[in-house]
């Protein structure tokens, strides 16, 4: 059985499946039902393109509902069920908060540039009945940024085991579901990014099952005055964080994971608190580099 890697770009991210198999043109064939996949949940839920469901709910918002399909119902409710979980800090209505946080002209935004776009910030503020969703307030977006991806990894994952792929991962960006050891029993060895060393490894994870993902300030940010300003943004004053330079959480699933490692990241200081009560395994490297783990429960 050998091992073949299919790099491909889905999500403004380098992705690749691994899987092990005895046939190319079978293997082939499963990842690309994979890559497709991801490629169907990349077009239905784009903030991007103006025929996603999620651009067609933000155009609408401050006026009549919109129909949705279970799928996208499930989604909110996950999104209902982050939201209650971390207090109210993972809310799908926060992107609107790039339109002040501009990482390419590196501007720090003003105080009530920031106010006012988190008066259009409040998932309690959506109105669902059923399958239907109405952002109340004109201006209103919702976003699956926080865990589109995470989600697309699971799925993609769900059809290669489908397929009878019991040997591989699927890595979407460094969120990755694992499918099975390799074919002789040995776990694929993940490594985590050093945060300030881009080329470097701050560790490595054997992984047999589940899902790795990780958070970082290191991903999109600047820095101006001598501070860091990074894309997670807390909804509540509109500011990036700046207590973790990086979370990774260990989960059976990827939007597990990354939904921990989000909420960790917003939480701040009581990063460790939430992350020790979810029970999963986890590693958090503070501003001062200090690593901060603890084994599954």
């Amino acid at each position: 059985m050998q091992i073949y890697r299919i790099p491909f770009k889905a999500m403004a991210s380098t992705c690749e499946v691994v899987i092990a198999d005895t046939d190319e043109q079978t293997m082939f064939a499963k990842a690309q039902e994979a890559i497709a996949e991801v490629r169907r949940i990349e077009v239905k839920y784009s903030r991007y393109r103006p025929d996603s469901i999620v651009s067609r709910i933000n155009a609408q918002a401050g006026g009549d509902a919109v129909v949705c399909d279970e799928e996208t119902v499930a989604l909110f409710d996950y999104a209902q069920a982050l939201h209650q979980a971390s207090d109210g800090l993972f809310d799908i209505t926060a992107g609107i908060l790039r339109q002040a946080w501009d990482f390419k002209s590196q501007r720090v935004p003003a105080a009530d540039e920031l106010h006012a776009l988190c008066q259009r910030i409040g998932w309690a503020k959506v109105e669902r009945t059923s399958n239907k969703l109405r952002l109340p307030q004109a201006g209103m977006e919702i976003d699956f940024g926080g865990f589109g991806k995470e989600y697309a990894a699971d799925r993609a994952a769900a059809v290669l085991e489908a397929a009878g792929v019991t040997h591989g991962y699927v890595n979407l960006g460094g969120d990755i579901r694992v499918l099975g050891p390799k074919p002789d029993g040995q776990a694929w060895v993940m490594g985590i990014q050093d945060p300030r060393q881009q080329d470097k490894i701050a560790a490595s994870i054997p992984l047999t099952s589940g899902a790795l993902a990780t958070s970082g300030d290191y991903e999109r940010y600047f820095e101006a005055g001598g501070q860091r300003y990074c894309h997670i943004l807390n909804p509540h004053t509109g500011m990036p964080v700046s207590h973790w330079r990086s979370i990774s959480v260990l989960a059976p699933l990827t939007a597990l994971a990354g939904s921990c490692t989000t909420i960790g990241m917003l939480k701040e200081a009581d990063a460790l608190a939430y992350l020790q009560q979810t029970g999963l395994r986890f590693l958090a490297i503070d501003q001062q580099g200090i690593v901060h783990t603890q084994a599954a429960a």
